[in-house]
């Protein structure tokens, strides 16, 4: 049984805080057997994880911003584009033979796709159950509720986007230890998770500075019209 986080951010994401060589180093002290890099709309990180040698199998992906919400995609090293649909932008993560995953379906401020789109659920290879970043959990458990009515095999992740956070949220992988079989296990349903609560007080000074560089965004772009 492999132990695994599939839900990862780098300083490849605009809201990552930790290098990829943190991120390796702090999982192998976790002693996870895999994570998944899943930077938002970006691959950059995971393609770089690949290069650095670690006894932790990298399973290279990206975390998509679609028109409903975000989705994870795993075994990819290409960029995703983003803003369709969530239903075309699964469809075009299986002609990549890449596995789709819906994470935090039912977030009310992060990008819950299942808020917006019921069909979300059904569209997806997997759901991710549980997410570290609750700071109640109603979330996950509405989300492990509607998954296991559907059929659908449930997943877990740290939403990770610091170092120090890295295997709050596990999925155990009764599979061989290279990605391909990983996935394919994912798809059987061969897993199971769990894991801890990221820190409020944590979640909290991300959640801020979040919010504060939405707002500068948001002020140059008013700025340079």
């Amino acid at each position: 049984m492999l132990a695994c986080d599939l839900h990862v951010h780098t300083s490849y994401s605009k809201d990552g805080e930790s290098s990829v060589e943190e991120i390796l180093r702090q999982a192998e002290a976790e002693g996870l057997d895999a994570i998944a890099i899943t930077d938002h709309d970006s691959v950059e990180g995971a393609k770089k994880a690949l290069t650095i040698p670690s006894p932790v199998l990298v399973i290279p992906g990206i975390e998509v911003s679609t028109k409903q919400g975000h989705l994870l995609v795993l075994g990819v090293t290409e960029v995703i584009p983003a803003g369709l649909d969530v239903v075309a932008t699964v469809q075009i993560a299986r002609e990549m033979h890449a596995l789709a995953i819906l994470p935090h379906p039912y977030h009310v401020w992060r990008h819950g796709v299942a808020r917006r789109k019921n069909v979300g659920m059904n569209a997806v290879d997997a759901v991710e159950v549980f997410n570290s970043r609750y700071i109640v959990g109603s979330a996950n458990k509405k989300a492990a509720r509607i998954a296991k009515r559907l059929g659908k095999p449930c997943v877990g992740g740290s939403d990770a986007h610091n170092a120090r956070f890295i295997g709050f949220g596990r999925t155990y992988v009764d599979a061989e230890k290279n990605v391909p079989a990983i996935l394919d296990a994912i798809r059987a349903g061969r897993v199971s998770c769990g894991g801890r609560k990221t820190p409020l007080r944590t979640y909290t000074r991300q959640s801020i500075n979040n919010t504060w560089r939405k707002i500068k965004r948001i002020t140059r772009h008013i700025q340079l019209r």
